[in-house]
């Protein structure tokens, strides 16, 4: 016989508080508007069935869902302080040689300059200099052909933090084998 239980990290999000589950979903992305929609469908049977919630979500975000999402994640090459998830995403810049991370940040600030907001990439896997030629290639993207980039990497990003939250990485904490994972969920 089969067990039709949820995963143990799926079934620790199910069952936790509303306010503690809005937090970790927080910690996922920054929309609100997302984070709630994905709140009020708990329970989740599977894993699959969070991320195709949260790719339902993402798809849905208004232009202001979609710009507090973005807000909440860090130029590339910067990764806030004391945030583990965003240095493990962009740990593709951390060797990176001087001369590129200066470049990354006129990029990053030529990008803001003509969009309005933060170049947004799952960075997760990427090099440095693979970021750094994503960013050049999309500073000649329109307006609208950007914010359609945009939504899809953050729904790749979302659902990478997703599975470390199911998956109970987050408790865990950060290792070689939890970045071994941050491409599965596709």
């Amino acid at each position: 016989m089969t067990s039709t239980s949820p995963p143990l990290g799926l079934a620790r999000f199910n069952a936790l508080e509303e306010h503690a589950a809005l937090a970790a979903l927080h910690e996922a992305c920054a929309s609100t508007a997302w984070a709630r929609r994905l709140l009020a469908a708990r329970p989740y049977p599977t894993a699959d069935d969070l991320y195709a919630a949260s790719d339902a979500a993402t798809a849905g975000l208004t232009t202001a869902g979609l710009e507090e999402a973005m807000a909440g994640h860090p130029p590339i090459g910067r990764p806030e302080p004391g945030d583990p998830a965003s240095a493990r995403e962009q740990s593709g810049m951390a060797g990176a040689p001087q001369a590129l991370k200066a470049e990354m940040l006129e990029l990053n600030l030529a990008y803001q300059e003509r969009f309005g907001h933060v170049f947004l990439i799952c960075a997760t896997g990427r090099t440095g200099e693979q970021m750094r030629d994503a960013l050049r290639e999309r500073l000649g993207n329109t307006p609208e052909r950007e914010r359609e980039i945009v939504r899809t990497e953050l729904g790749r990003i979302n659902r990478i933090r997703l599975a470390r939250l199911v998956e109970g990485e987050a408790e865990a904490g950060s290792g070689s084998e939890a970045e071994a994972e941050e491409d599965r969920p596709a």
